[in-house]
């Protein structure tokens, strides 16, 4: 980072941006296999919270490679970088007093941790959609698995590239076992329990 730059305080912290919203501000962090599930639970968790009345926007990870992480590839440091950036416009959503809800693989533990460190405490909520990866190839309507397994595609993650799963998530949800609406309903009462909706 050059000398040049200084954070620039707003006049309006997140504190004040939660009381007009009238809930607090947090990230759901979706981690998991590809087709786990992640993204189909965030935007039905989004939908619920919706009907509650609690702001919030859904940050996927196919949508945030067509425009902001366009030009990163999926080698390791490209992966890393993804990870890193979603973390920093998660942080801008939560100070804004919103509730973000971020799908993306982030396979490496390290660098979940690293986003973590972004946030103040129980700001960040690991939420890992546990499905076996048998069940994830039988969902999965883009045929990624199946061009991986041919060779097609390279470091896929599941296949030839690691999935290092989540040693302590705030929640686990299995989604192999539950419907999309009964998995969003045991994430909407794990936020109610915790008080943040």
């Amino acid at each position: 980072m050059t000398e040049h730059i200084t954070w620039h305080p707003s006049v309006l912290g997140k504190k004040d941006r939660q009381h007009l919203n009238g809930h607090q501000s947090f990230v759901l962090w979706f981690t998991g296999l590809s087709g786990s599930g992640k993204s189909t639970l965030a935007n039905e968790v989004d939908r619920q919270l919706y009907s509650l009345g609690v702001r919030s926007y859904v940050l996927d990870g196919d949508n945030i490679r067509h425009g902001l992480n366009r030009g990163l590839g999926f080698s390791k440091e490209d992966r890393v970088e993804n990870i890193r950036r979603i973390g920093e416009v998660s942080k801008l959503f939560v100070d804004s007093g919103q509730v973000v809800l971020a799908a993306f693989i982030s396979p490496f533990r390290e660098d979940r941790d690293g986003v973590r460190k972004l946030f103040d405490g129980g700001e960040f909520i690991e939420v890992f959609t546990s499905s076996p990866l048998e069940v994830c190839e039988k969902r999965d309507v883009k045929g990624l698995y199946q061009k991986a397994r041919r060779g097609e595609i390279r470091e896929f993650t599941g296949i030839d590239s690691p999935y290092e799963i989540p040693l302590e998530p705030e929640l686990v949800v299995d989604t192999s076992s539950a419907t999309v609406a009964e998995s969003a309903r045991q994430v909407i009462g794990f936020l109610k329990e915790r008080g943040l909706i």
